[in-house]
């Protein structure tokens, strides 16, 4: 017997694989129906822009509210070091150089802050 720790390990993998099943269910249907037919190109285009929709959704939360509370302010460590990653790849289209100038000017200002 596998005991209650044994049932609950089992437990946790048989969701991971459900949601698995699920993700995967989901995602392939659209994918199997979308390829047998030719998209607009007004569509094709539009997704193009997802990504950064995604990205943008997912970072712009974090840099104007860290605490869950909206912060405009420049004792918002996040939100200036995101401004400076911003300007910075405006600058120099480097994306190497953009990550690590936003991460150093990040960890400054908490050091310094």
């Amino acid at each position: 017997v596998l005991g209650v720790f044994g049932w609950w390990v089992m437990t946790e993998w048989l969701m991971i694989a459900g949601m698995a099943a699920a993700t995967f269910g989901v995602r392939y249907s659209v994918l199997a129906v979308l390829s047998r037919s030719k998209l607009p190109t007004v569509v094709l285009q539009a997704l193009q822009f997802v990504p950064v929709a995604v990205l943008s959704a997912i970072v712009v939360p974090m840099l104007l509210a860290p605490a869950g509370v909206l912060e405009l302010n420049v004792r918002n460590h996040a939100l200036v070091a995101g401004v400076l990653a911003i300007a910075v790849a405006a600058a120099s289209r480097n994306l190497l150089l953009t990550i690590a100038l936003g991460m150093v000017g990040f960890f400054a200002l908490r050091v310094l802050g």
